[in-house]
């Protein structure tokens, strides 16, 4: 937990210098506020969670054998957990609309849960650390959310690769081979790429009705790495708008990005094969994975993702003076960040040092000195134990070295020392003596000590 806060922390520090504010959502949600956003394949993921009571007492004069389970579930279920926190977000969004301000920056860290096998960077429950704007349709919102991914990776010393999309682009394409209404098919597959290969993705588009000559047009692209001028070049830029929109808008964030005055330290790149499995995006989407080529890691799963979705409030009601309410957001997987910082080994030495000072027990004559003196340094802002079991004479020497095993376990880096053979250096001179757990002991004045210890 230690570790985990150490990237809740720097992650939530760097949504508040930006402006983002903080909101939280109930661990459940309706049922049907969850169903249907997530396609297909997410909405199976969905815990639902059985209705109170003798849930089965609502399907007893029907003929249960002849439902299938997602017919039956809507009579046993109508809450579920949520799956991720943009769709409770929007959820929220037009319920609080009088309270709130637009553009409205929110930031969020809670745990979701998804009913998936777990494996190395999946899990059923796990943090999200989402930051979203709502009620602007500016680019420069994308541009300042590539800004916070590379300042949090930055800060927390992971190298990473942003990759860029955007949905128009996929939409266009679907338009030109003749699939105008399947384009969330084409993307759901298309996200399986780094799953299941080239070939996997061929059969799932064979598997789901699609020509071999669409098949054929979508394999050129989505396997051949192009930039965005070869796109301008494309037969799909000269026959779609919609397709001429997505590679505008994906040249104007990755130039902008790439051009900021501050400098961005991570790699940027566009990546016409990422598709974002999710329903809702409907415009730029970000994925961004480790920078194996700066560091020997084995971990391919993206570690944050993100993107534009365009009137996802709409489901849950108006809000007043807009037509669509457009939004844009990311979301760092806490989990997945740390499993990486934990095979880069990149948390910082002293991370889980949470106390600072202890000062070692040698008896009840010397308590009220410790007491005081912790007080001390604690109102300083050092944290501070007092070993709580005395160091008995019969018992010296074993006893003293207990609770400076203690210490070195708990890589408590200062152990102050007021026994009886020191208690009147600090009486008479205000002398303390310091161990270093990884070093010797030191004879502090009590004017120096909170600057010793802090140094």
């Amino acid at each position: 937990m230690v570790k985990r806060n150490y990237i809740f922390d720097t992650i939530r520090q760097v949504f508040k210098t930006y402006g983002y504010l903080p909101i939280e959502t109930p661990s459940m949600e309706n049922l049907e506020t969850l169903m249907g956003k997530y396609g297909e394949e997410g909405d199976k993921l969905i815990f639902k969670v059985l209705n109170s009571g003798d849930y089965l007492d609502s399907v007893k004069d029907k003929d249960t054998k002849a439902m299938s389970s997602k017919e039956l579930t809507k009579f046993i279920s109508e809450k579920a957990l949520r799956y991720d926190l943009t769709v409770p977000f929007a959820r929220y969004v037009v319920q609080h609309q009088n309270d709130i301000t637009f553009p409205f920056k929110r930031y969020q860290i809670q745990p979701v849960w998804r009913a998936d096998r777990p494996q190395k960077g999946r899990y059923r429950e796990f943090y999200q650390c989402d930051a979203d704007v709502i009620g602007s349709n500016s680019l420069l919102n994308e541009v300042e959310l590539i800004q916070m991914i590379d300042e949090v990776f930055t800060k927390l010393g992971v190298p990473v690769i942003v990759k860029i999309n955007n949905r128009k682009i996929l939409q266009g394409i679907a338009e030109v081979i003749g699939a105008p209404d399947r384009m969330i098919d084409i993307a759901v597959a298309i996200d399986k790429l780094d799953k299941i290969g080239d070939v996997g993705v061929r059969k799932e588009l064979m598997d789901k009705k699609f020509s071999e000559n669409q098949i054929d047009q979508l394999h050129v692209l989505i396997t051949t790495k192009v930039d965005i001028e070869t796109l301008k070049g494309s037969i799909f830029y000269a026959q779609s708008k919609e397709f001429q929109m997505g590679v505008a808008e994906a040249e104007d964030v990755i130039n902008k990005s790439i051009s900021l005055s501050n400098g961005v330290n991570t790699k940027i790149e566009f990546d016409i094969s990422l598709a974002r499995g999710l329903n809702y995006y409907t415009g730029t989407i970000i994925e961004v994975q480790v920078d194996r080529s700066k560091c020997k890691s084995e971990f391919t799963s993206s570690i944050c993702g993100g993107g534009r979705y365009d009137d996802l409030t709409g489901v849950f009601g108006k809000v007043q003076g807009f037509e669509k309410l457009s939004g844009v957001g990311i979301s760092f997987g806490a989990d997945r960040i740390y499993d990486v910082m934990e095979e880069l080994n990149k948390f910082p030495i002293g991370v889980t040092n949470t106390t600072k000072v202890l000062f070692m027990n040698f008896g009840d004559e010397y308590i009220s000195t410790y007491l005081k003196e912790a007080g001390l340094l604690r109102n300083a802002g050092i944290s501070v134990e007092v070993y709580p079991d005395k160091i008995k004479p019969e018992r010296f020497d074993k006893d003293r070295r207990k609770q400076f095993e203690y210490a070195e376990s708990k890589n408590i880096p200062f152990v102050i020392i007021l026994g009886l053979n020191e208690i009147n250096e600090y009486k008479t001179e205000n002398i303390f003596n310091v161990k270093r757990t990884n070093g010797g002991v030191s004879k502090v004045l009590g004017k120096d000590l909170i600057n010793h210890i802090r140094v």
